[in-house]
């Protein structure tokens, strides 16, 4: 709890100073780009901040969303699934869950590090995206006006529909993480494993369920990505993708131990990560040096999470 709250403190310095920053006549719009950034990020960071506090990882975050968003793209333009774009986002989030369930067996039934396992499927899905688009860009071409309209276009109740969805998902994330015994299950494990199996959870079942959930976000991601740049470009988008995912909920207080974290800490460390380089754009500081600010707070954040654990939780 005092963990978030010096977050939200931070936080409320840091809007200060941005607010403080932006002049008045672009305030508005700054805050709604704001928003939409914080939405859309906001959706896998949820998804990564789910597999660290399970006590595991997931780098292939940015892979599987370009491999969503190229299989969106060409499945639209198929004449045999474009009539359907319902179908088609089934298809492409239930691709998704699928592998996460492959990640999810690889790391139960074989024993192999969750590091090693979604570190090959970055390269392995950006190679497969590449493969099966020529490696070419494949975009909407300006049609389907309807679904872009319905995930991205437009606002709701003058919020970004990027943001709307995030929270919502966010809302199902704090029942199924604070307020049901299965996320008390997710906590356990991902503080102590051992301790967790002899208490008779099904380890194995919950950490394949992080793992499928982290992967549908990030197909989620895919889809809104596209819905938003109408085109996307495997060789380049989505790359530093999971590494944004992962630091904005290790700033939001999920423990790279595992056993750690809050939904409401992964809102304000996604909110986090994307006013700092605002802030630092709206301070004429270069744009060169948004990255070594960026890994300064996640640095300052490390070292907090270590100074504010109890004695004796590391061990």
């Amino acid at each position: 709890m005092r963990k978030l709250a010096g977050l939200t403190v931070f936080l409320l310095c840091l809007y200060i100073a941005l607010w403080r920053a932006v002049p008045p006549e672009g305030l508005m719009l700054n805050n709604y780009n704001l928003a939409e950034r914080i939405g859309q990020y906001g959706i896998i960071s949820l998804g990564a901040g789910i597999v660290i506090i399970a006590g595991g990882i997931d780098l292939s975050i940015g892979s599987v969303a370009v491999l969503a968003a190229t299989g969106t793209a060409m499945l639209l333009g198929n004449p045999a699934y474009g009539g359907n774009p319902v179908l088609v986002l089934a298809l492409v989030l239930a691709a998704g869950a699928f592998l996460g369930l492959i990640h999810g067996l690889f790391i139960t039934k074989i024993n192999l590090p969750a590091f090693m396992v979604t570190l090959c499927g970055l390269f392995i899905y950006r190679g497969v995206a590449r493969t099966i688009s020529g490696n070419m860009s494949k975009g909407l071409q300006n049609q389907f006006a309807d679904l872009r309209h319905c995930l991205y276009d437009g606002d709701i109740f003058g919020l970004p529909r990027f943001l709307v969805i995030f929270l919502i998902l966010a809302g199902v994330a704090s029942v199924f993480l604070h307020l049901s015994v299965y996320g008390r299950y997710l906590q356990a494990i991902g503080g102590n494993e051992k301790a967790a199996r002899y208490s008779g959870i099904s380890i194995d079942a919950y950490k394949i369920l992080t793992y499928v959930i982290c992967s549908i976000a990030a197909a989620l991601f895919g889809i809104l990505f596209l819905m938003k740049n109408d085109a996307v470009t495997p060789s380049s988008d989505g790359f530093f993708l999971e590494l944004y995912a992962i630091a904005g909920a290790v700033l939001g207080g999920c423990s790279l131990r595992g056993g750690e974290g809050t939904v409401a800490g992964i809102i304000i460390g996604t909110a986090i990560m994307w006013i700092l380089p605002n802030l630092t754009n709206m301070w004429g500081i270069p744009s060169e040096l948004e990255f070594i600010v960026i890994g300064g707070a996640l640095l300052l954040g490390a070292i907090l999470d270590e100074k504010l654990r109890p004695k004796g939780a590391a061990a």
